[in-house]
């Protein structure tokens, strides 16, 4: 696919998630997966974080709160990194997630710090 739409997405997916992410997702997809990987780039990366109203640090900001709220760990993990690459520091991560807490439950709350202090270590050792 290579729609004006495609690319802007595919350009932003790089620069919030990483090069070495995009990469792996575009060639690990197969012919079933494919599509998904389209619409994805196209749809959510290029339709809605390719709008100029939210800066990508607020983008950030609801996406941890929501993939927090709907218990998504794979999808936090990547949008943890993707945070930190757009700006956002640990404290304001941590009052994102204090916030899921309170209004999604405890157990969301431990689940998301769990997965944050992961990423974190993962991200330091990486020397990120």
């Amino acid at each position: 696919m290579s729609s004006e739409l495609f690319e802007k997405g595919l350009n932003i997916r790089r620069e919030v998630l990483g090069d070495e992410y995009v990469d792996n997702s575009l060639k690990n997809a197969d012919e079933f997966s494919m599509p998904l990987q389209e619409l994805t780039t196209e749809y959510c990366w290029g339709a809605v974080w390719g709008r100029e109203t939210l800066s990508k640090q607020q983008r950030s900001m609801i996406n941890l709160a929501m993939i927090s709220a709907l218990n998504r760990p794979h999808e936090l993990a990547l949008h943890l990194r993707g945070a930190m690459n757009n700006g956002l520091s640990r404290e304001e991560i941590r009052e994102i997630l204090l916030q899921v807490a309170v209004y999604c439950g405890i157990p969301a709350g431990i689940d998301s710090f769990r997965i944050a202090r992961q990423v974190f270590a993962e991200y330091d050792a990486e020397g990120s």
